[in-house]
């Protein structure tokens, strides 16, 4: 089977590579001259977890390769995918259509025999319709049909998640597109379920599930809050409720909030959809809410920390929305970065991966670290605000000498609090 997939960002480039790593030849297709040229030259263009190995191996191999030209991308293809952004619009803040939209209707006068175009970007329920009326109107002969094909990668993980699926949905409204799919995904044949569902449907689950997540993160962060005003842990509250199989030990680790290109954007989505609808959705309006909330609440508490003195400096740990990626968009280390900006605060951040990123949108506001040790130099609190691994492993008793004052607030639970307050540091975390 040959494969085009418009887009080469976090769901089209790590798509791409593994699907060519299934032995299936792919084209990447993108407007963006600079971003394909590095992509032909062999620099991959964002941070995932294992993906440059792969992307090395299926590239020198042939079967994956990348273009700025709609027509060599699906001239021939059995399957378009489309995995192009779907940004809230700047003024409505629905999701915003217009590069969907128009990828459709350049496609659709290179379509060449039967061909399955899949919506694999987010989108709002009707999209699919949308895009085939769109197909149709430019290309009144083409042979094809729309499907819904949601994405499940997790940022940091989508390698991962790739090869080893909780599941395949796929939004399917005749028994044909279905059975190019069930070919195309026939290397999970009996590894993982393949949901075949109304096109609408799968528009619908991908939403659901992204904001049934982000109402879940949001509860235990105000469990945390609790826990903190009445003497509980909430790490040991956590453990208790996950190991109940109904609730699941997933996304149950309180924090500064939830961020990235997905949860911020679809429960908005979700919301505005609902009201589209004439459907109440208080539960993901509130959670809305309560996030944008935590993330300046946050804030504040790192500022409490250092209230007592002047002129103070904040050393910041953590720039991603979460560790295993470069991905700044909706962090909260970059909103709370913001905020304790716009207070006057003097600040030096250190991450692994996002530091480029980042500069792209604090630019010269903040200092950047080249190591994590380098946060603590001459510093009055140490934030961390993202969960990289590697900053349990730092020597943060042989660092404290080197701040002004030893002070630590913790916004995700990695440190050992009683061995820091042991050695002299005044310590704060999360829900407790």
């Amino acid at each position: 089977m040959k494969i085009g997939i418009v887009g080469t960002g976090y769901v089209g480039l790590p798509s791409g590579v593994g699907l060519a790593s299934l032995g299936y030849d792919v084209i990447c297709i993108d407007k963006d001259e600079a971003k394909i040229q590095a992509l032909q030259n062999g620099k991959v263009t964002l941070y995932e977890e294992g993906l440059e190995e792969l992307f090395q191996k299926v590239t020198k191999n042939g079967k994956l390769k990348f273009t700025t030209s709609m027509k060599e991308g699906v001239c021939e293809a059995d399957v378009v995918i489309l995995a192009v952004g779907t940004p809230p619009h700047p003024e409505t803040k629905e999701a915003d259509m217009r590069y969907i939209y128009a990828a459709a209707e350049e496609l659709a006068e290179y379509i060449t025999g039967y061909t399955v175009v899949a919506d694999k970007s987010t989108v709002p329920v009707g999209t699919g319709d949308a895009v085939e009326s769109i197909i149709r109107k430019v290309n009144p002969q083409a042979d094809f049909d729309v499907i819904s094909l949601p994405e499940f990668l997790r940022e940091g993980y989508a390698v991962y998640d790739f090869f080893n699926p909780d599941r395949i949905v796929v939004g399917a409204n005749t028994e044909r597109a279905a059975d190019v799919l069930k070919k195309l995904y026939a290397p999970f044949s009996g590894k993982t379920q393949m949901l075949f569902v109304k096109r609408k449907s799968a528009e619908t689950i991908k939403y659901a599930s992204n904001a049934f997540l982000a109402m879940k993160i949001h509860y235990i962060n105000e469990m945390a809050n609790f826990c903190e005003k009445a003497g509980a842990d909430i790490h040991e509250v956590a453990l208790g409720m996950g190991l109940d199989k109904r609730i699941g030990n997933k996304f149950l680790n309180a924090g500064p909030g939830y961020g990235g290109s997905c949860f911020p954007k679809d429960t908005m989505a979700m919301a505005l959809m609902a009201e589209k609808f004439g459907a109440d959705m208080s539960l993901i309006k509130r959670t809305i809410e309560g996030n944008r909330a935590r993330k300046k609440e946050m804030a504040e508490r790192i500022l409490n920390m250092v209230s007592d003195l002047e002129n103070a400096k904040i050393g910041v740990l953590g720039l991603a929305f979460k560790n295993g990626t470069d991905d700044v968009r909706e962090s909260p280390a970059m909103e709370i970065i913001s905020h304790l900006i716009e207070k006057g605060a003097d600040v030096v951040a250190f991450d692994y991966k996002a530091t480029d990123n980042a500069k792209k949108i604090l630019g010269d506001k903040i200092k950047y670290a080249l190591k994590a040790d380098d946060v603590f130099e001459n510093t009055d609190v140490v934030a961390v605000l993202t969960e990289w691994p590697e900053f349990k492993d730092l020597d943060v008793e042989k660092l404290g000498p080197k701040m002004r004052h030893k002070r630590i607030i913790d916004l995700r639970n990695l440190f050992d609090g009683q061995m820091l307050k042991k050695a002299g540091f005044a310590y704060k975390r999360i829900g407790i």
